[in-house]
């Protein structure tokens, strides 16, 4: 089927209402909150007697996305995916505090149910009589789930017919824009360089989520001890810009 806008055709068998939701939950409008995050690079900011090089944030963004993003966020949101489809409720729950426990810094356990629950909120006021969404709603309610990021993310995502790697891409991406637009707040990154970063890790995104997106969940894994000393000294700040 085709439809005209002006002298333009355009093929709507190529597009769809589910291309329009990749767009709008990846867009740094929607209200999740990851902008008020630096995942520990406000820190490194603070504590060095020099500029952080532009290297040096590339790297410790793919330390992230290797040792700990990938294998368990990514993980997360694939077996999401995977529990819903099942109708395995029990499995969702599982996750949810399994990925709460794994976060060993308070301050990034907070951020996550905190930016969780907001995104599966902003979700349900315009997605309704969704099950699983009103189940784990509920179940938040009911003190029987925290509401961590990555599952509150993947939920909402299925709700919206947003495909699971689709999902895995978003959740990637929108982190590696988090810590980059972190570094351009803090005068780090000039706009040029944010830019030139994100079209860099574009390999690292996608090898991250094809990696994870289908590891059984008693795969998930993490070990990035030294990101989470540096997370545990933020968290010790006394002023601050970002959460974590």
């Amino acid at each position: 089927m085709h439809t005209e806008t002006g002298k333009e055709k355009i093929d709507s068998s190529s597009i769809s209402i589910e291309d329009l939701s990749f767009l709008q939950l990846s867009d740094s409008f929607f209200p999740t909150g990851l902008y008020t995050t630096s995942n520990g690079l406000e820190l490194l900011f603070y504590d060095r007697n020099r500029k952080l090089s532009y290297g040096e944030i590339s790297d410790f963004i793919k330390a992230y996305l290797i040792q700990q993003i990938g294998p368990t966020d990514c993980c997360v949101v694939g077996n999401i995916y995977d529990g819903i489809q099942k109708k395995d409720y029990d499995l969702l729950l599982n996750l949810d505090n399994t990925y709460y426990f794994m976060r060993l810094v308070d301050e990034t356990r907070s951020a996550s149910t905190r930016s969780g629950i907001q995104f599966l909120r902003c979700v349900s006021s315009f997605i309704h009589e969704n099950d699983v969404l009103s189940y784990f709603s509920k179940s938040i309610k009911d003190g029987l789930a925290k509401g961590v990021f990555p599952v509150s993310y993947a939920i909402g995502c299925h709700s919206m017919n947003i495909p699971k790697e689709r999902s895995g891409l978003m959740l990637v991406y929108g982190f590696v824009v988090s810590v980059i637009g972190a570094a351009l707040r803090m005068g780090i990154l000039q706009h040029f360089e944010g830019q030139m970063m994100i079209n860099e890790m574009k390999p690292v995104i996608l090898s991250t989520v094809l990696k994870n997106i289908n590891q059984p969940a008693d795969d998930m894994w993490q070990f990035v001890p030294q990101l989470d000393i540096i997370q545990m000294h933020h968290e010790q700040m006394d002023s601050k810009m970002f959460i974590t």
